[in-house]
């Protein structure tokens, strides 16, 4: 018996699709995994003012360090307010994003992702996946201040990739980047001595880096209770700076059930990632999440993913391996676990022990694990 055809390809038009109340069978997740009805109770994750932290203040610090550690011994979670970011820089950056997501899908196609790649424009990842599509367009770019990296990489980006009219687009994603940049390397320090190993190990490790930004879109969908804006998954990365914006969306896996966590004015969500989880040797967490759509107005998140520079070797400090915390994952480097992630695991609450595993195999037999 011949098999069956391959499902028919599914072009994501947020244009056409946020009115369709027969959304697509690719888009339709299992019914164990479908968000469905109803309320998500809220999960509690400290708002930490790091203005007393930034600015040097002993009991600030003292008061700060414990909420983070708190939070990230649980489930990683957590809001920073007073971060020093410029709220009109926040304000541009959105405005960008939207203007993006708004034109036709032939003119955002120009930026297309490449199988296998990790930056471009992607909608639905339908080049990836052929069904639990997510329900979302994004435009994914590099950032790096590793040495050699260009000074006005993210500018240069949109201008090559989509043309001098997007000079404007490619400016202020640059400064955000950048911004998301620093606050990311005083976070770090706030990470460095909540694990105690002092405010400039992982500033270190940090400062030189080759991260992601990733522009969001979640458009209206007709039947939000069967499809899912971004599936369950950990941060393949060391740390994400998340904004919001009004509409909420984010939920995270804590005690067994899906938590929300709104949107808080002003503030930026932190979580930790599975390359920092790595880095503080399991003690930090890296946390199951997803996003939900709904049918009534559009979402747009901004997303700067920390990474270390791609061949430097993730490996925790000797302070942090003891015999209550024997070495839980073995050497890797950031750009190994990306590809990982891109070609052979698609991820979740398992990623970092599949690729732990995939590491100790002899390299004759490894294989791709299924997606």
């Amino acid at each position: 018996m011949l098999p069956p055809p391959p499902p028919t390809p599914v072009v994501f038009d947020a244009s056409v699709l946020r009115r369709e109340t027969n959304i697509p069978a690719q888009f339709i997740w299992p019914d164990a995994e479908k968000p469905g009805y109803g309320e998500y109770e809220e999960l509690v994750v400290p708002v930490i003012d790091i203005q007393g932290f930034l600015s040097g203040d002993p009991e600030a610090t003292l008061l700060t360090t414990r909420l983070v550690t708190e939070a990230c011994c649980k489930h990683g979670f957590f809001h920073v307010v007073n971060h020093g970011v410029r709220g009109e820089l926040i304000k541009d950056i959105h405005k960008q994003a939207g203007d993006f997501f708004s034109l036709p899908l032939v003119e955002k196609q120009r930026a297309q992702r490449k199988h296998g790649e990790s930056c471009g424009y992607a909608s639905a990842f339908t080049g990836r996946f052929s069904c639990k599509l997510p329900w979302k367009e994004t435009l994914t770019f590099h950032y790096s201040t590793a040495p050699h990296s260009p000074s006005d990489m993210v500018e240069d980006y949109f201008v090559n990739t989509l043309g001098d009219e997007f000079r404007l687009t490619g400016e202020v994603c640059q400064e955000y980047c950048e911004a998301m940049n620093t606050l990311s390397l005083s976070i770090m320090e706030l990470l460095g001595l909540s694990l105690g190993v002092g405010r400039d190990h992982f500033r270190d490790f940090f400062e030189g880096n080759d991260s992601i930004m990733r522009l969001n879109y979640y458009p209206q969908c007709q039947k939000p209770d069967l499809t899912l804006g971004t599936g369950p998954h950990c941060d393949p990365t060391s740390l994400t700076i998340l904004h919001q914006e009004l509409v909420g969306g984010l939920q995270v896996f804590v005690d067994g059930k899906w938590r929300a966590i709104p949107p808080q004015p002003n503030a930026f969500v932190i979580n930790i990632g599975d390359t920092f989880m790595a880095l503080s040797n399991g003690r930090f967490k890296s946390c199951l999440h997803r996003a939900v759509v709904n049918s009534k107005e559009p979402r747009v998140s901004l997303a700067f993913f920390l990474s270390p520079e791609k061949n430097k070797v993730v490996r925790p400090p000797k302070e942090l391996i003891d015999e209550d915390y024997p070495r839980k994952y073995p050497d890797f480097t950031w750009s190994t676990l990306l590809d990982f992630t891109q070609k052979h695991y698609r991820t979740d609450v398992n990623t970092l022990d599949a690729f732990s595993n995939r590491l100790s195999l002899p390299m004759n037999s490894q294989i791709a694990v299924p997606p």
